[in-house]
């Protein structure tokens, strides 16, 4: 059986400036780097091996990939360029509270994030859903079985998510909060609702 975990990375330094990032390449910030090895700390101790990790091409994905991996003493993270965030289009590098102003009535609100669904220039998620089945098939060709770790961000990893489990996106978006460092899991034995491995 192939079990596919899903990681966020840590906080970065446009994640703790209220920034929106998207392509921006920040570096983790000593939260980020903290939140990165606690994740691997209760991997650890959850018993849970991988075979294999793949990273977006991101610093912030890819420290905390190098984390996990340095954790765990296993082989060095291989770059999955599709795992790349969302691209934000106009909204890059614009701050997070500036969402509603520029892109309301087109957006959805949740608890914990806003999310705006068609700025100029930026990816949509119907987009980032084709994007997340590009790298569930290139997963599923390499790997039949064993345990993958995919470190990404929060739109695409959401995304994939959906991919995994055939859920419309807009629901995807309001069901959880994909917040930094936690871990989800997706398999034929784990339903949707229980993905969440550590938060």
């Amino acid at each position: 059986m192939l079990k596919i975990y899903l990681a966020r990375h840590g906080q970065d330094f446009d994640n703790a400036d209220g920034i929106l990032n998207g392509h921006r390449d920040e570096p983790l910030t000593v939260l980020g780097r903290k939140q990165a090895g606690e994740l691997s700390k209760k991997i650890k101790e959850a018993g849970i091996r991988f075979d294999k990790i793949y990273s977006a091409p991101l610093k912030r994905t890819y420290q905390t990939a190098e984390i996990i991996a340095d954790a765990l003493t296993i082989d060095r993270p291989e770059l999955l360029e599709e795992l790349i965030e969302r691209d934000f289009g106009v909204m890059t590098g614009r701050p997070v509270k500036d969402i509603e102003s520029m892109c309301a009535p087109d957006i959805i609100k949740t608890e914990a994030v806003t999310y705006f669904l068609s700025p100029e220039g930026a990816e949509t998620f119907p987009q980032l859903l084709k994007r997340g089945c590009v790298i569930l098939d290139k997963i599923n060709i390499t790997h039949s079985d064993g345990n993958i770790l995919l470190v990404t961000s929060g739109d695409i990893g959401k995304m994939i998510y959906a991919v995994y489990y055939n859920l419309d996106w807009k629901k995807t978006l309001s069901l959880f909060n994909f917040g930094q460092s936690d871990l989800l899991l997706l398999s034929p034995d784990s339903p949707p609702e229980k993905a969440h491995v550590f938060k």
